[in-house]
């Protein structure tokens, strides 16, 4: 209706030009939006207050001149006011609504979906959890906004790929080392204290346990320096595959696994300081390697090799985000932890400093998540040692329940979870509250077949009928669905689908309680059918995109 509403002032734009009653200087991009309030009609546009400058006119004089050249030769319009300062505000008409239902009959599946985006290779990068310990609540989090962007994304065209950043080198994956050695000697009756900084979750005790049953004490005469890197090797790989297989549980999957240590392996790093440096982008203060992130906005210059010798993790992240780009990406999409607020602006002084736009980088914060039950802090897990995590969670609320609970707040918000809330079958359960609809509709549909009613197509059916304010208020929410989505992939939301789930779901079950959909009345009837089962169809789609299921029966 955007893109129809948009060609409909586009012409008329035209005509006025033509006719002389405006000049064609700077127009700028129309924009239709849907008012804030009923009453100013179901869209509007601000392009008469765009256009007042390059005019030197006022924008309702203006908005007169559009309004008056307006063709509506499909008579969708019901009538057009000019409000406020300058505001057109559309009324569509009723008759025209039902028509617009044509769309999802012929898409079906594919309704929602677009083009918007082909030509763009985008990489989303997400999770990318360190291999020391299992995935917590704070990654479920951003492995479902990560997996839902990329969703979205997809169905709008763009080529996007799913990776894992493996932060499999540094001082952590040491510690990791050391901590599985302290426990294997431990099991093996060393009395020796365990490091204050190694990592103590029992999963730690699980990976040394599993070692000393394959291998015995054959690895307790070996120096610590040659027995460190090798439990190392196996710690990270055993939790890694634990990783992989929570996220496959979870519907999260990715494309590939990128591992930091490669960067190191294959100089990738030293390549890409030395290219910095030639370009006068990074100094030297003794044996310490300085970037010029000032020289991008950056408070204050940063290290990128320590005075030891060692590079830091910017070094290896620009080096990783040059890596993406050298592999055809437009845009990069990484999806961080909120503790990393402070790294941004360097982030964006390196893509600057390999000569990217700052636009070909998008970060997105994801905040920490508060567990609770019946409102109530959750305690701390005795088994992972330190938090809660993925596993837990899906155990205990199911996949659908934890996907759709984690999106249903901004990422850059902070997201109380409640697990009993998670599970209620109720219409408190937001969750259920719109699987339900799905499961309703399926229930009304098999209902109608045994009385002889079958789904119809748009062709077959007279939509005319549909003429109920709850009907027409629910054909405007399933036209507004693509423009949903789209707008998600526009904005990197993936909040918006729940948000526009939830008033969906609460259109169609007010409309359900208030008006029948099986009656004696057969065209009636049919065009119910067809209306909810359009319903369900939108439902369907959102869902998918969510990797939440919609069921059938409840």
């Amino acid at each position: 209706m955007k893109e129809e509403l948009t060609h409909l002032i586009k012409s008329a734009l035209e005509d006025c030009f033509n006719a002389g009653a405006l000049r064609r200087d700077d127009v700028p991009p129309i924009e239709v939006e849907y008012p804030r309030e009923t009453a100013h009609g179901d869209y509007a546009t601000n392009i008469a207050m765009l256009l007042a400058k390059s005019q030197r006119r006022k924008p309702r004089d203006i908005a007169e001149e559009i309004v008056g050249h307006i063709s509506d030769k499909s008579y969708m319009l019901e009538k057009t006011e000019i409000a406020g300062p300058g505001f057109i505000n559309f009324f569509i008409n009723s008759a025209f609504w039902a028509s617009r239902l044509k769309n999802i009959d012929a898409q079906g599946e594919s309704y929602g979906t677009s083009t918007m985006g082909a030509g763009k290779k985008i990489q989303v990068e997400f999770v990318s959890a360190n291999p020391t310990g299992p995935l917590h609540i704070g990654h479920a989090r951003g492995a479902v906004v990560g997996d839902v962007l990329a969703n979205i994304l997809d169905a709008t065209g763009h080529d996007v790929t799913r990776e894992y950043y493996i932060n499999d080198a540094g001082k952590q994956m040491t510690i990791l080392g050391e901590s599985v050695y302290y426990r294997y000697r431990e099991m093996l009756g060393d009395t020796d204290p365990f490091p204050d900084n190694c990592y103590r979750g029992d999963y730690i005790r699980d990976i040394a346990q599993a070692i000393a049953e394959k291998r015995g004490d054959e690895l307790r005469s070996a120096a610590k320096e040659e027995t460190v890197p090798l439990l190392t090797k196996i710690a990270a790989g055993t939790i890694l595959d634990d990783i992989k297989n929570d996220l496959a549980d979870f519907g999260v999957s990715f494309d590939s696994f990128f591992s930091e240590k490669s960067l190191y392996e294959h100089e990738g790093v030293e390549a890409l300081l030395a290219e910095l440096e030639e370009k006068n982008h990074i100094y030297r203060d003794g044996k310490t390697l300085w970037f010029r992130t000032t020289d991008f906005g950056d408070e204050k210059d940063r290290v990128v090799v320590r005075e030891n010798g060692e590079p830091t993790y910017f070094a290896a992240d620009i080096a990783y985000h040059k890596n993406k780009y050298d592999r055809g990406f437009t845009t990069v999409i990484d999806i961080w932890g909120a503790d990393h607020h402070g790294y941004l602006p360097r982030m964006y002084a390196g893509i600057q400093a390999l000569g990217k736009d700052k636009n070909a980088l998008e970060i997105i914060l994801v905040q920490l998540v508060n567990l609770l039950r019946d409102g109530a802090p959750v305690a701390m897990s005795t088994r992972a040692g330190e938090f809660v995590t993925l596993r837990e969670v899906m155990d205990e609320v199911g996949r659908d329940a934890a996907r759709y609970h984690f999106l249903m707040r901004r990422s850059q918000s902070h997201l109380d979870f409640d697990l009993e809330l998670a599970k209620r079958q109720s219409n408190d359960n937001p969750v259920y509250y719109v699987q339900y609809v799905h499961a309703r509709i399926m229930s009304i549909i098999r209902n109608a077949a045994e009385q002889g009613f079958h789904v119809p197509r748009y062709d077959d059916v007279d939509v005319g009928r549909l003429l109920q304010p709850e009907e027409i208020d629910i054909i405007k929410m399933i036209d507004k669905y693509p423009d949903v989505i789209e707008g998600c992939a526009l904005s990197f939301e993936p909040h918006r689908i729940t948000f526009y789930l939830n008033d969906l779901a609460s259109l169609f079950h007010s409309y359900y309680n208030k008006h029948r959909v099986i009656s004696d009345n057969r065209e009636l009837t049919s065009a119910r059918i067809f209306l909810i089962a359009s319903v369900g169809t939108v439902v369907r789609n959102a869902l998918c995109i969510l990797g939440v299921s919609a069921p059938d029966r409840m």
